[in-house]
């Protein structure tokens, strides 16, 4: 049997499929492309049928159908043009609640043409699923919308072509929200989606879009990056250490993914720039430094005290930190700060050595706001030095 979702009219909400997430309920939603597929399912059946909808079903590769009502119906002799409003469930999506367009028109010939518009990002750089200059209306999406139209041909009996053009008026407005800059998509949002579903606080869409950033690198001839956690890493990468941001990937807290792409993508080096809050993590060998994953914070710097001569009383003291700015101002009002630091490295780069095997280079300077770079592994220098060189020679 199918799964249902039925969408009503107006700022009321989907009532999507219940999920269970991190012991909590969550609605699902769907994707941006799902909204542009049957956008464009609905303005073809209006262009061939002669008669206006309100509703319309689109089946997701997910194997859900959505019921979806039809907003802002537009009709000239020549198209139609027609929005879904985009729900995202309990998903923090800033594209929640924005209407997506679809205009159909007749052309000559038999072909299907789609194309973005207003609101629809373009792609600058390589490495993306589109080519240069094309709209950033991604695979399964484009084929959604594709089939959808095609469908209403059939179903009408035309066999001539027509333009589809997908539109979102406030994409500019939301992009310089998400990663697409980063990207080298400029112009507006991207068309998303493979299941046609967003699935509730979902961590692949972030891990996708760091592998993409990294697969962008790549693809412009860039085989070393720095790789940073967030907009602290970033700010000391670019505002202290006077290095350029345009060679780094954000990686939030995914560690361990992000050496995996760097490896399955054939990099030959990447070196780590992030807080001692996120990266301390690292000497206890966990991988995903978000809090509901791991936090060792105390227990590594408690440990490593321990082994460079400090006293229980001491140890019990770093354990009743609650930042790790308390923690480093103790040890360096204690004069252990530098040793313990320099055994807390060693045991960072051998984990992330462990993780990244054998044919990648891999390093990390680790710092604090207040201190400045509190350790840096082996082989840091050298990172820093092809980095440079590659940035230098594009």
């Amino acid at each position: 049997m199918e799964n249902q979702q039925t969408a009503k009219k107006g700022p009321q909400r989907t009532q999507g499929q219940l999920v269970w997430k991190d012991q909590k309920q969550l609605r699902t939603g769907y994707t941006t492309g799902s909204c542009a597929a049957a956008a464009a399912k609905a303005a073809s059946s209006m262009l061939l049928g002669g008669e206006v909808i309100q509703q319309v079903s689109l089946m997701t590769p997910k194997g859900i159908r959505l019921y979806l009502e039809i907003e802002d119906i537009r009709i000239s002799p020549e198209a139609v043009t027609c929005a879904i409003r985009k729900d995202s469930g309990d998903d923090p999506d800033v594209t929640d609640g924005i209407l997506i367009y679809a205009s159909v028109k007749r052309c000559e010939g038999s072909r299907l043409f789609l194309d973005g518009g207003e609101g629809v990002g373009r792609i600058t750089k390589k490495g993306l699923e589109q080519k240069i200059g094309e709209a950033a209306i991604n695979r399964v999406p484009r084929q959604m919308i594709l089939e959808a139209v095609d469908s209403q041909r059939k179903k009408w009996g035309y066999a001539g072509g027509l333009d589809i053009l997908i539109t979102i008026p406030r994409g500019r407005k939301l992009a310089e929200k998400t990663f697409n800059p980063r990207l080298g998509i400029e112009g507006g949002i991207s068309v998303l989606g493979t299941s046609g579903i967003v699935e509730p606080m979902s961590e692949k869409a972030l891990t996708d879009t760091i592998f993409l950033e990294m697969k962008m690198l790549k693809e412009n001839g860039h085989d070393w990056c720095y790789v940073v956690p967030g907009n602290y890493g970033s700010d000391f990468l670019t505002q202290k250490l006077g290095y350029d941001g345009e060679m780094a990937v954000k990686c939030s807290n995914y560690i361990g993914e992000t050496i995996d792409d760097a490896v399955n993508l054939g990099m030959k080096g990447i070196l780590f720039i992030g807080h001692i809050g996120k990266l301390v993590k690292l000497a206890a060998g966990v991988m995903n430094t978000h809090s509901r994953q791991a936090d060792c914070r105390m227990e590594v710097f408690a440990s490593h005290a321990a082994l460079n001569g400090a006293s229980m009383q001491l140890v019990k003291k770093l354990m009743d930190c609650f930042t790790t700015t308390e923690a480093v101002e103790i040890l360096k009002a204690e004069g252990l700060l530098l040793d313990v630091m320099e055994s807390i490295m060693e045991k960072l780069e051998f984990y992330l050595k462990y993780r990244a095997g054998e044919h990648l280079k891999i390093g990390a300077i680790v710092f604090s706001v207040e201190e400045g770079i509190l350790g840096s592994t082996s082989d840091t220098q050298e990172l820093l030095e092809h980095i440079q060189k590659e940035r230098s020679e594009s």
